[in-house]
């Protein structure tokens, strides 16, 4: 396989979207998968900042719906809430909020693991070497 260009990968479409039943809200909705900025801005959101500028816990504040209000667009893939939002989104029902979030996280390449590692909560496990001329 022949190694891709900057110019490919930049124009490459390869954010992936996925439309979901909520019959709680008589619809469908769509979640589209973050792009690396919006998900590194999602994890730094979660991440409590000790006195020692390091990070010192995880913000669990709304965190379900600050995910969904990330990945949450229309029909043109406009987000339909805003940061200032969120409380509003929300304050809808848990369930529901937690099953969008699950599609979310699966299409934005997010885990558990992840939110951990954004707050410095996991060990270092071993890197694979590399070589550059």
């Amino acid at each position: 396989m022949a190694l891709l260009t900057k110019d490919q990968i930049t124009r490459a479409d390869d954010r992936r979207w996925e439309d979901v039943p909520v019959p709680e809200w008589g619809g469908e909705v769509r979640i589209m998968g973050m792009s690396g900025t919006d998900r590194n801005a999602y994890q730094a959101s979660l991440v409590m900042m000790g006195p020692n500028g390091k990070p010192s816990g995880v913000r669990l504040e709304d965190q379900t719906a600050k995910l969904v209000a990330r990945c949450l667009v229309d029909g043109d893939f406009k987000r339909l809430y805003t940061d200032k939002e969120i409380r509003a989104l929300g304050a809808k029902n848990g369930g529901v909020l937690e099953r969008l979030a699950d599609v979310a996280k699966r299409l934005s390449g997010l885990g558990d693991k992840a939110v951990e590692d954004a707050a410095g909560n996991s060990e270092t496990g071993p890197s694979a070497g590399s070589t550059s001329a």
